[in-house]
């Protein structure tokens, strides 16, 4: 029983792939992983700076 169920998840499942590019630069940063995990938004730390003293 858990075969078929762990076939199931492979098949329908997407892989995710992390990849370190900033949504709003365009760079790439490692610090745009950490910042998805924490606060689930793909920005660097430097955007990530500039959108809390900026907003709009």
């Amino acid at each position: 029983m858990t075969k078929d169920f762990d076939d199931q998840i492979n098949d329908s499942e997407e892989i995710l792939e992390l990849d370190d590019f900033c949504e709003e630069c365009k760079k790439q940063d490692p610090s745009v992983s950490q910042n998805l995990i924490l606060t689930g938004f793909k920005t660097c730390n430097s955007c990530k700076l500039s959108k809390t003293i900026f907003p709009i």
